[in-house]
């Protein structure tokens, strides 16, 4: 069914790869107009030209550049109806909390959790103001997970995420804005296969306890980013919302 979206406009941070591509793509066959907030300005550029879109650099860190990114699309093409704050990273440095340096702990929280605030921020108003609007935080399964092997700062940032989606989505559920939490479980994308391409043990590690037996694919997660961006939505707020092959339900795994 297409035109899920159709008349809403849509601001995606981190859209040029991964979660973030797969979701542009799929809002512009829903029929929004996208708006890209990205610091690759080349695939940025072409991205928004192939969907007929808006691309912003924008460093999410930056509250003038997250201000800039809300205000384009409003100034362009006058609402920001749904907000993808999607962007973040997950280094190598980042590890147990015994090697993980403050200043790893420092980048991670604010390009994951940081951003979210002044995305959000920059967004409800708004949202407020047409009263109604869609936000979806990035969050992740490990934000209601333990693991051993730990990421102690993207953990620790996601976990932030989803108090916050939670927390926003109840002070805001009676002025028509909705805010929930995406919570993926392990994804194949670029920045997955970075962490794990070079030590398929360490990937395995991780696999095994996904009952479905495989990664997620970004395209099934973007599936599920149109679904909290639409009506068809409207009565779901402040949630965590797992698309992550039943990890987070799993004892033991079939063999």
């Amino acid at each position: 069914m297409a035109g899920r979206l159709e008349g809403k406009i849509a601001v995606v941070t981190g859209g040029c790869s991964g979660i973030g591509l797969a979701t542009v793509t799929r809002f512009a066959q829903e029929g929004a107009k996208v708006v890209i907030g990205d610091l690759d300005d080349v695939n940025g550029t072409r991205i928004a030209g192939e969907i007929d879109g808006l691309f912003v650099k924008c460093d999410v860190t930056d509250a003038q550049q997250v201000d800039a990114l809300f205000a384009a699309a409003k100034s362009t093409y006058g609402s920001v109806d749904v907000a993808f704050n999607n962007a973040g990273i997950s280094p190598p440095e980042d590890d147990s909390i015994l090697t993980t340096d403050i200043d790893a702990w420092r980048k991670v929280q604010e390009v994951n959790l940081t951003s979210v605030y002044l995305c959000c921020k920059a967004a409800l108003p708004y949202m407020l103001e047409q009263k109604h609007g869609s936000i979806i935080n990035t969050a992740s399964f490990v934000a209601i997970m333990g693991a051993a092997t730990s990421q102690i700062s993207y953990t620790a940032s996601k976990g932030g995420v989803l108090a916050m989606s939670r927390e926003l989505g109840v002070q805001f559920a009676r002025e028509g804005v909705r805010v929930n939490a995406l919570c993926p479980g392990p994804v194949n994308t670029p920045l997955l296969q970075e962490l794990f391409a070079k030590d398929p043990e360490r990937a395995q590690r991780r696999l095994v306890h996904v009952p479905v037996g495989r990664f997620g694919e970004p395209e099934e997660i973007a599936n599920a980013v149109v679904f909290l961006a639409s009506d068809e939505s409207s009565f779901i707020t402040a949630t965590d919302f797992l698309v992550d092959g039943g990890i987070s339900g799993a004892y033991v795994t079939p063999l």
